[in-house]
């Protein structure tokens, strides 16, 4: 299995200091079934340290998820900057999620290659 951030997720993530170490941890709690919120349509919530903050005040990823398929981190905020995300946020991420889901192996790699999904 695989993930991937989209772009995107991918310069949040580097602006806010959060390592493919520290995605690649959260997704090894995620396979163990840590899995802090499941959203609907494959889309959970994960909280991830940050730079010494720990998990609890740290940020919420929120990926596109299903056991043995390709995983996608679509989207993050810090806790400090929101609780949770809209409805109408859950709402799009529910599409882009299905969109990864039906992704074939070709499709990865050119969204890859062409940027648009960098692989953790």
């Amino acid at each position: 299995m695989s993930a991937f951030m989209s772009k995107p997720f991918s310069k949040w993530a580097a602006s806010e200091g959060i390592s493919n170490d520290d995605l690649r941890g959260a997704l090894t709690e995620i396979v163990g079934g840590l899995i802090d919120a499941e959203l609907g349509g494959g889309v959970i919530k994960k909280r991830v340290g940050v730079a010494n903050r720990g998990k609890s005040s740290g940020a919420r990823t929120i990926l596109a998820y299903k056991s043995g398929k390709h995983t996608f981190f679509m989207f993050g905020f810090l806790k400090n900057q929101a609780d949770n995300i809209t409805s109408q946020e859950l709402k799009a991420l529910k599409t882009m999620a299905k969109e990864y889901f039906s992704y074939n192996q070709s499709q990865i790699d050119k969204a890859t290659k062409s940027g648009q999904l960098i692989e953790i």
